[in-house]
């Protein structure tokens, strides 16, 4: 049950709330606000309210020697994450978003044997394959609609954000077993917003917060306490109980969330493109969360076998 409560819960929420949030970002941006524009929103609210709670409930410092990697977490995890996330959604549909969201696992694998340099098996480097063949099968026969709608290009910034996602992953897990995750979330969004700063004080600035209706508001609301707050928050509280590999593996839920609300409100079709897309990352993510098969000791001096 704590295993429950401390884990699975706040992912099963996470993931329910950024599948959700394919369909909802969108829905505002570019009609209403910039992309960049928006994260300047999302991270600085979020920012506040984190640092307001900290400072009510939290009495935790930092050591110095960690400052460097929570400024490397607030880069990889809030300002490139949010930012390609939200550029790349202006561009694609939510389905195919989330459908490269579930490379993440994949990627939590590769950054984690780079960083360990440990081998990866024959059936992790199957699953690899296949998920990339998945990712790529959709970013390569993406069709460029009209309005300036240019799925490629979207799939590829959604797939670095992944990847930036996927290196915070793994980077946050050491601070995760340190400190409070309140701790955490206060000093990377602190950074992060120092970060995305520059490059969308502009856009926030041609925000024109009168044409914005009440669904419009309701949208942002959604987007900066939902999928910002709350979902950090979340998953930051999960992290320091489980494996960065564990919470990459619930992203899997994503799509199916974003695909019943897109399909919902009207917003996007099938295609077969899509669905041998999906079976191809969905069968890469499981070949890489799978256990590799316990190998006997005769079988482990046999060579050309990894130890």
């Amino acid at each position: 049950m704590k295993s429950f409560i401390r884990i699975h819960l706040p992912l099963f929420i996470v993931n329910l709330i950024y599948g959700i949030n394919f369909t909802v970002a969108k829905s505002v941006m570019p009609a209403y606000i910039q992309p960049l524009g928006f994260i300047v929103i999302r991270v600085g609210v979020a920012m506040l309210l984190f640092i307001v709670l900290h400072s009510l409930f939290i009495r935790e410092k930092v050591d110095r020697k960690d400052f460097p990697l929570l400024i490397f977490c607030a880069l990889f995890g809030v300002a490139l994450n949010q930012s390609l996330f939200f550029m790349g959604i202006r561009y694609t549909t939510p389905i195919h978003g989330s459908l490269i969201m579930i490379a993440t696992p994949i990627l939590v694998l590769i950054i984690s044997r780079a960083v360990a340099r440990e081998k990866v098996s024959l059936q992790k480097t199957g699953g690899i394959i296949l998920g990339a063949s998945g990712a790529l099968l959709l970013v390569l026969f993406g069709k460029k609609l009209q309005s300036g709608i240019n799925t490629p290009l979207g799939d590829t910034l959604v797939f670095l954000n992944a990847t930036c996602y996927a290196i915070y992953l793994v980077m946050v897990k050491p601070l995760m077993s340190k400190y409070n995750p309140f701790t955490i979330v206060k000093w990377i969004f602190t950074f992060g917003f120092l970060f995305v700063l520059p490059l969308g004080t502009a856009p926030f600035l041609q925000i024109e917060w009168t044409t914005f209706t009440a669904p419009v508001w309701a949208a942002v609301a959604s987007v900066v306490i939902g999928a910002t707050f709350l979902a950090y928050l979340l998953n930051n509280i999960a992290l320091r109980y489980a494996s960065p590999a564990i919470v990459g593996i619930y992203i899997y839920f994503q799509p199916l969330v974003a695909a019943v609300v897109a399909l919902y409100f009207g917003k996007e079709e099938l295609t077969p493109v899509k669905v041998i897309a999906a079976l191809l990352i969905f069968a890469g993510v499981f070949l890489v969360s799978r256990k590799d098969k316990k190998i006997s000791p005769e079988q482990l001096n046999a060579p050309g076998l990894e130890k």
